[in-house]
């Protein structure tokens, strides 16, 4: 495909940003399922947090087009081709991942509705509703934030002068193809959707990924993409589980086994490489030291704040404490990585323990230094639950960059996990 042309005839039928209720990250639907069976009456808010302010996005971005974008999504349902994948592929080794009752209810979802408004240059994008069909929002929400910003940059540039940048971005990515193609024993997939450039973007590097790293490329998080270019769809969990599950604890030691209590729920659903721990929304020091011992036989652990080689060290050696052999246990890398921390980190621990990747925004969205006064340079933009059952959501992380919350809640969390002093990381994506 041309991108450089596609790009230059826009047009809103051949090209809406979100084409399928599937353009969604994979762990999405696996959470969305898990909340469908345990929680399906909990009612949350979901918030857009642009965390680079100096990109003000409500002077980008027409409020119209936006509209009309969200709008669009809302009127999408599950194809009958979809809905066959979901039903009858084999995800992670398993067939039916997705139980009937769920996909039964997912074939009649339609999105609920938002609320848009501006303020101070920046728009405010919220959605309440049932938990289920809330959290199904996040992804293509910030997709299309991401992409109309990237068009609005796009808009002001010629024909050729589009071609020379596509060809530079390209050009720019398979020299990180052909990097990454020398590292032995490789494991690294596509996270990119929440901040891609654009679908089209993501969908051509997933090819080029899958034809310049072969097997060391595992898949992509996109399930339209996964379905479409035939390969594995890749995720597990993320911070909304134990951030909702916390907001409604009613006492603190509710809210200390809070973290606890969605693993125990997510034992009982999956197994093998589904079974990966994401430690770090209220303080990974403090999670590993109080996890229950059947937490140490999951498969492995996901790093995603703070220093990632400090994360993979401490893994390491909970698992020994707890009597697991590193070597056959999994970390995955998943926060802001690019090519040279994926170099170093693959050799700190080779041999060690199993290594993988999740690489993001940096795969799909790097366009630093193409663009006149970098102006598609990715920039950081989240989507997350800000309350439940009207209690508000309280993120910690192991970067403090990336807490969220009232003032008064993140104190009260800081106390309830043990949450000291923390390294302040710069949050470029």
């Amino acid at each position: 495909m041309d991108i450089a042309t596609r790009v230059y005839n826009h047009k809103w039928k051949i090209d809406p940003i979100v084409r399928s209720l599937i353009d969604t990250d994979f762990y999405k639907l696996l959470m969305c399922q898990s909340v469908f069976r345990n929680k399906p009456d909990t009612r949350v808010a979901f918030s857009l947090i642009n965390r680079s302010k100096t990109v003000r996005l409500a002077e980008l971005i027409d409020e119209g087009e936006l509209r009309e974008q969200l709008d669009h999504i809302r009127s999408l349902s599950l194809s009958r081709g979809e809905s066959t994948w979901l039903r009858g592929n084999t995800f992670y080794g398993k067939r039916q991942m997705f139980r009937p009752d769920f996909m039964e209810w997912f074939e009649n979802l339609r999105l609920p509705p938002y609320h848009l408004e501006k303020i101070d240059g920046q728009y405010e994008l919220t959605f309440e509703g049932s938990w289920p069909e809330v959290m199904l929002w996040e992804i293509p929400a910030l997709a299309v934030l991401m992409e109309l910003r990237g068009r609005a940059v796009l808009n002001e540039m010629g024909r050729f002068e589009l071609q020379v940048l596509y060809a530079r971005a390209m050009t720019q990515m398979w020299e990180k193809v052909q990097r990454l193609r020398t590292i032995d024993g490789l494991k690294i997939a596509d996270f990119g959707t929440r901040r891609r450039h654009s679908f089209l973007w993501q969908d051509w590097c997933v090819q080029a990924m899958m034809e310049g790293l072969g097997d060391k490329f595992t898949g992509t998080s996109n399930c339209l993409i996964a379905m479409k270019r035939e390969v594995e769809a890749i995720g597990t969990n993320a911070h909304e589980l134990p951030m909702v599950y916390a907001a409604l604890a009613e006492t603190d030691a509710e809210l200390a086994e809070a973290p606890y209590q969605v693993l125990a729920d997510w034992h009982e659903e999956h197994s093998g490489n589904l079974r990966i721990i994401l430690p770090d929304t209220y303080g990974t020091d403090g999670f590993l030291k109080r996890a229950p011992d059947w937490l140490a036989g999951w498969t492995g652990i996901r790093i995603d704040s703070g220093d990632p080689a400090s994360g993979a060290e401490t893994a390491i050696r909970w698992w020994q404490d707890r009597g697991e052999d590193p070597t056959q246990k999994l970390v995955i890398f998943s926060d802001g990585l690019d090519v040279d921390q994926i170099e170093s980190l693959s050799a700190q621990f080779a041999g060690r323990v199993r290594v993988s990747f999740g690489w993001g925004t940096l795969l799909t969205n790097d366009f630093r230094g193409l663009a006149p006064n970098d102006a598609l340079a990715p920039f950081s933009l989240v989507c997350k639950a800000v309350s439940a059952n009207g209690r508000p959501t309280v993120k910690l992380s192991d970067n403090p960059e990336k807490a969220m919350g009232p003032k008064d809640e993140i104190e009260r969390y800081k106390r309830v996990f043990g949450v000291g002093e923390q390294e302040r990381r710069e949050v470029v994506v």
